[in-house]
């Protein structure tokens, strides 16, 4: 059976079922209307990160308080579609050290969906939209699978 929404995901990735999970995650964010007139596209622009920009920052270097927030919204826009899919309850646990390294877990019940190490905060991002969706469905689909696999430590926590 072909996976539809990789095919979705190539042909148009603000069709994503994640970026438009990610996208409403932003739109709640503004409480008094600031982005109303921007488009989904330009709200997500920080998600992407060009080689080029990527050279240009330090190998070494503190993630600012908003690359922080953009990497919370990220991980919990896959963790709401998750639960959409399945229809269990998924939360996130973040440590991170301030230096920009630390670990990300997606808990459903007492099973870890998804689990990220993580590296460079200051530099997270993508080469293009194509890339922040495709990454995001992988996370998304790689949660289901644990969940389908496990379905009684997701259920009961």
């Amino acid at each position: 059976m072909p996976n539809t929404q990789a095919a979705v995901v190539e042909a148009d990735p603000m069709e994503s079922v994640f970026v438009k999970e990610l996208i409403k995650q932003w739109r709640a964010q503004d409480a008094h209307g600031a982005w109303e007139g921007k488009s989904d596209a330009k709200l997500l622009e920080p998600y992407i990160i060009t080689r080029e920009q990527r050279r240009e920052m330090p190998i070494i270097g503190d993630p600012d308080p908003e690359t922080l927030w953009r990497l919370e919204l990220y991980y919990n826009a896959i963790g709401l579609a998750i639960e959409r899919q399945s229809g269990i309850m998924v939360s996130p646990m973040l440590k991170m050290h301030h230096e920009g390294f630390g670990r990300m877990v997606l808990l459903a019940g007492r099973l870890v969906v998804v689990n990220k190490q993580l590296r460079d905060v200051h530099r997270f991002g993508f080469e293009s939209m194509e890339k922040l969706a495709e990454e995001g469905e992988k996370q998304v689909a790689a949660g289901v699978g644990m969940i389908n696999q496990f379905p009684e430590a997701a259920k009961y926590g």
